[in-house]
């Protein structure tokens, strides 16, 4: 399982991937989920992944292929984010093509998904989510964040909290405690936490960062949430029933 996380904001872009591939009692492995695409000065590309690795590495293996062998269109060379992101979809339809009937003989789901977005210098900054059916949709002012893989733990306090209008520095805050939040109820998410801010019009890769067990703040992070959840209940008035 993993969880991951983009969003769109008016200052830029922010993604972030947990990196753990299974979770069992003898059995712990990982795997960095967040790819980058970059041109500097022309454009920047990052995609994150969820499902089943062996997929998602085929996918993201044909992605680069078109880059090396300089097909007509590839990331480096479409012109929008919406071609790059078509680009995606085609490449999970071709290792559908080649893999499906496989898997489905091994009873083994299709299950990829993906999160993109970036900026291509002449447009916007963008991002969208790529099912596995190789269909996607675009995220907006309205519905400025996707999740893929384990969201349901995560969810609630990124939707009380970020806006379009928030910052960088406020969505990587509030996607490191839907992190911690997601892991405290789901062995199969598990650090380190791969994330990149990319702030709008710079056409580079931006902050990057590795969060693993000893990075200070992210051990800061749960007892502090957890102090101000108990205190909010505490200070919270009770009902005015008779129990």
């Amino acid at each position: 399982m993993t969880y991951a996380v983009g969003f769109l904001l008016q200052s830029g872009l922010l993604f972030a991937a947990d990196t753990r591939t299974n979770a069992g009692v003898d059995h712990v492995s990982t795997f960095r989920k967040l790819t980058i695409f970059e041109k500097p000065g022309n454009r920047v590309m990052t995609l994150l992944s969820a499902g089943n690795l062996a997929i998602s590495q085929a996918v993201i293996e044909e992605l680069r292929e078109g880059i090396r062998t300089k097909r007509k269109e590839n990331l480096l060379n479409v012109r929008s984010l919406f071609a790059a992101a078509r680009l995606v979809g085609a490449a999970v339809r071709k290792v559908h093509d080649t893999d499906a009937v496989a898997l489905r003989q091994q009873d083994t789901d299709f299950n990829v998904s993906f999160i993109f977005g970036g900026q291509i210098k002449g447009e916007q900054h963008r991002l969208f989510q790529v099912y596995s059916a190789g269909n996607f949709i675009e995220a907006s002012p309205d519905s400025p964040y996707f999740q893929i893989g384990e969201n349901k733990y995560g969810k609630p306090i990124i939707d009380r909290v970020i806006r379009h209008q928030s910052s960088l520095m406020e969505a990587a805050k509030c996607t490191l405690l839907s992190f911690d939040s997601t892991m405290r109820s789901n062995v199969s998410v598990g650090l380190p936490i791969n994330l990149m801010a990319y702030r709008k019009n710079s056409y580079k890769r931006g902050f990057e960062v590795e969060v693993d067990a000893m990075n200070d703040y992210y051990r800061s992070v749960g007892g502090y949430w957890s102090d101000a959840l108990r205190f909010a209940f505490q200070e919270m008035p009770n009902p005015d029933w008779k129990l």
